[in-house]
């Protein structure tokens, strides 16, 4: 890897731990998700590609190594330079949850999707709500099935998370959370 590569992921990271920062954590979209980040149990696996057999195939490298290594509670798979087209994205990460779902990983991982123009189905592209799945570069996901179901236990009222998040995002406003990501 040459030293400007190398360069760019610690960009990348650095972006990423800011967006978790100041917008995951910070917001609290995620109520699990500051205990990982202190626990150092994410991992950033940045992916400089743009083709989709190709992400498709780091989705299944990342499997295989938290099959292996049982203190990464999650990945974050990130893609800075491919996807930036939103359909694009959403048609390799259709075909990542058909590689979970069909290749044995069901009940064992799920994917959480991120993008930077993310917008959810049927509503306006400028909903303050998308910013809730925004972030800086796409992203896809891993989540442990057994850690979430170990921390919905313990959380109060989990299916109300989305619906709070949502909430909060539209009373902060687009220009609020847009500066965020900046």
């Amino acid at each position: 890897m040459s030293i400007s590569t190398q360069l760019r992921d610690d960009e990348v990271k650095t972006a990423v731990k800011f967006w978790i920062d100041k917008v995951i954590v910070g917001l609290n979209f995620c109520p699990f998700a500051k205990k990982e980040m202190e626990r150092n149990t994410v991992r950033f696996a940045i992916f400089p590609t743009t083709q989709v057999n190709d992400a498709l195939s780091q989705l299944l490298e990342e499997l295989a190594l938290l099959d292996q290594q049982l203190d990464i509670q999650t990945t974050l798979l990130i893609f800075p330079l491919g996807f930036a087209e939103f359909e694009n994205y959403l048609d390799m990460l259709e075909l990542a949850n058909s590689i979970i779902s069909q290749g044995g990983y069901a009940g064992i991982y799920q994917l959480a999707s991120f993008h930077p123009d993310y917008c959810f189905d049927g509503e306006d592209q400028n909903d303050p709500a998308n910013y809730t799945n925004r972030s800086p570069y796409p992203i896809l996901h891993i989540l442990r099935e057994s850690s979430i179901e170990t921390v919905l236990k313990r959380y109060p009222q989990p299916e109300s998370i989305p619906e709070n998040n949502i909430a909060k995002a539209r009373e902060l406003g687009s220009s609020f959370l847009k500066a965020l990501l900046k």
